[in-house]
């Protein structure tokens, strides 16, 4: 950590100069004696990051950004206030602490808590940062998580006795897997592994994942999984947040919420899911998409049930409605249905989505000469009697919420 770059010339320097290309300061003599030009640039382009990711970062000076990477995997602001309204209580252990987002905007939920990393440079810039923030009453340790939840971390309590209210973990994926499939047994830590060992450390325990992961698959691994937090931000999921509690073993909430939306979070079990009767029906005069994170919780009939709504084929998870009603998710009016014949059709811009249907956007785009853009939208789906249609219609849209 070079404290130079929290010196107040070169804070002011970043203040003042927020859009400089960060490759070309990269590339020119630094301007400050003891920093060099490639940590100048590394702290713009993490700035350029925070700008949009972490607000309450880019506006407070002294923040001594961490290499980019780190910062690209951290939560976001919007997501870290989130997990904040899950937990509250007397202790917290964060065993990933990583840049420490979720951590700093945990603290005013309890009255203790404890961060973790394993890299020292990391730990000493996450520390300097939370000075920063008015955040020094957090605890800071460098060193391994599990060896360290195993010392006097630990406080002395008797075996058995839990230590904290909450433990949070963020497990990173292994470098050595590039699979696309995301897997826990691919983390470290090893969280299906040790969840024993935490479990004797604290009776609840928060879990941030990828969306990748598998939610049915996540509950399987982890068990005592009493809800499943689905997390989108403008209707790109973002985290998967996994609430566990010791000896749970009952059906799994699964709650999906868009922090972007004014929509309360949709909550359902799986159970509900399977027994819900979704209508079916041509389309009507008004389409409807669900919001991804009800998608990716596999609310598909559920949605359905809950809205009144008709379900334009099992497998095609678009619904539809003689009426405009408010709706989770992206709303449409319906301006044209027609059958789909392969050859030209009479559209040169639009915005072109595919649902349970042969062929691919590319394609269909490249066949037709459609540009992508403008205010039409065409749905080319398969409907629930089967039949191949291009539904032409025009977004309802909705106010999206500020921070």
């Amino acid at each position: 950590m070079n404290k130079q770059l929290v010196t107040s010339n070169i804070q002011d320097f970043l203040f003042k100069n927020p859009d400089l290309d960060p490759l070309a300061v990269s590339l020119a003599k630094s301007p400050f004696p003891g920093v060099t030009s490639r940590e100048l640039a590394g702290q713009l382009s993490a700035r350029k990051k925070a700008r949009t990711k972490l607000p309450f970062w880019y506006s407070q000076p002294g923040i001594y950004y961490p290499p980019l990477l780190n910062l690209e995997q951290a939560s976001s602001e919007r997501t870290g206030r989130y997990k904040a309204t899950l937990v509250g209580g007397d202790t917290l252990l964060d065993l990933t602490g990583g840049s420490g987002i979720d951590t700093f905007l945990m603290r005013e939920a309890f009255r203790e808590i404890h961060y973790v990393e394993r890299n020292p440079d990391l730990a000493q810039i996450t520390a300097h940062n939370f000075n920063i923030l008015g955040g020094q009453d957090i605890r800071v340790h460098q060193g391994d998580a599990l060896a360290l939840l195993q010392s006097d971390l630990m406080g002395g309590k008797p075996s058995g006795h839990p230590s904290f209210d909450w433990i949070y973990l963020d497990p990173s994926r292994r470098k050595e897997n590039r699979r696309k499939v995301f897997l826990l047994a691919d983390c470290e830590p090893p969280l299906p592994e040790i969840l024993p060992e935490l479990f004797e450390a604290s009776e609840n325990i928060m879990v941030k994942t990828s969306p990748m992961l598998d939610i049915t698959e996540g509950i399987r691994q982890m068990k005592n999984v009493r809800e499943v937090h689905i997390v989108a931000v403008g209707n790109e999921v973002r985290e998967l947040i996994w609430l566990l509690q010791k000896g749970y073993t009952q059906d799994t909430e699964r709650i999906a919420v868009d922090l972007k939306t004014d929509f309360p979070p949709f909550r359902f079990y799986a159970a509900e899911e399977v027994v819900a009767q979704a209508p079916f029906s041509n389309p009507m005069g008004y389409l409807y998409e669900p919001n991804a994170a009800i998608l990716k919780a596999g609310g598909f009939k559920s949605i359905a049930t809950r809205y009144h709504l008709h379900k334009i084929h099992l497998n095609t998870h678009l619904y539809t409605s003689d009426s405009c009603i408010a709706f989770p998710g992206r709303r449409f009016k319906i301006l044209q249905d027609l059958e789909y014949k392969p050859g030209k059709l009479p559209y040169t811009k639009a915005n072109v989505s595919t649902r349970n249907f042969p062929e691919s956007v590319a394609t269909l785009r490249k066949r037709n000469r459609i540009k992508d853009g403008g205010e039409t939208y065409l749905f080319f789906v398969r409907s629930f009697d089967e039949s191949l249609r291009v539904l032409e219609c025009r977004r309802i849209k909705t106010p999206e919420k500020n921070l």
